[in-house]
């Protein structure tokens, strides 16, 4: 396998700071805004995005939380071994503007599954996608991404791999190819 760092140290905070400037302009002061990690590795931006905007933005609370799409997937039945993690959201989003947060956008069946699985707690008024990487030319499913860290041109067989801190010991976005 061949490794091409993608985003690391200083280029993956600035980034992640980006993303919290475009949200600021579109969201202001998050009065009817909420933010939305998917389960299970888009929790951590959406946590990083969160810490980034109650810095930028001090007098402001951000309604959160997480979410399990496990039992949404289109593949749930076909996968052994799937296990749920749990679903944190303890507001309604009727009414709200919610913000999606998954690390890599792929071929969009899990932001599917993840609409889908918003339904359970209101009606929002809009539905926005955060996503710290984008691989363009796989998509199976026609979403896009609102607010997007970096744009990756990828091939079926090559693997994005985003390391986290506080998993993984360091901030990293790695492109995996086959030789």
């Amino acid at each position: 396998m061949q490794n091409l760092t993608l985003l690391d140290g200083q280029k993956f905070q600035i980034t992640i700071q980006r993303l919290c400037h475009q949200l600021i302009e579109n969201h202001d002061l998050f009065t009817n805004s909420v933010i939305i990690g998917i389960q299970p590795r888009g929790i951590f931006l959406a946590k990083r995005i969160i810490d980034e905007l109650e810095i930028k933005l001090p007098k402001t609370k951000i309604k959160n939380g997480n979410l399990d799409i496990t039992f949404f997937r289109d593949d749930f039945r076909r996968k052994d071994g799937l296990v749920p993690s749990p679903t944190e959201i303890n507001f309604f989003i009727e009414g709200k503007k919610v913000i999606l947060v998954d690390d890599v956008l792929w071929t969009g069946r899990t932001i599917r599954a993840a609409m889908d699985a918003l339904q359970a707690f209101g009606r929002p008024a809009k539905v926005e996608l955060l996503t710290l990487v984008d691989r363009r030319y796989s998509r199976q499913l026609p979403i896009e991404a609102d607010y997007i860290g970096i744009k990756v041109d990828t091939i079926d067989s090559q693997k994005v791999v985003v390391s986290w801190k506080e998993t993984d010991q360091e901030d990293k976005v790695i492109l995996l190819s086959e030789k």
